[in-house]
């Protein structure tokens, strides 16, 4: 048989502007019909302006946050969010004008 699946509805600003050299949240908030997993992963991808290749940038799973220690983002990104709250949202430290892009926020609430 099939499991039945319900959705998660994920929201995020649709642009977010900053100034070079300053921080930046990228905010992301979500809502599920069911409740949040101990298995909750939240993925955050970013595609280059011009580019058409996406990149993942940051990874939370089984309670812990893990910051790809490759790309640009390494050094520079902070975890902010905290879902119990709903809440997967990241800081970019330091923005540079090459961080212009989409950033794309994922939540995955198994089973």
């Amino acid at each position: 048989g099939v499991s039945p699946v319900s959705p998660i509805h994920v929201y995020t600003p649709r642009e977010v502007y900053g100034t070079v050299g300053a921080s930046v949240t990228l905010s992301c908030s979500f809502w599920s019909s069911e409740w949040i997993s101990e298995d909750i992963s939240i993925t955050w991808h970013f595609q280059a302006d011009g580019s058409r290749d996406s990149i993942s940038i940051f990874h939370y799973a089984k309670g812990q946050p893990y910051i790809d220690d490759v790309g640009t983002f390494k050094e520079r990104m902070e975890w902010a969010g905290n879902p119990r709250r709903r809440d997967g949202s990241i800081v970019i430290h330091g923005l540079e004008p090459s961080d212009n892009g989409t950033f794309t926020c994922d939540v995955k609430n198994p089973p």
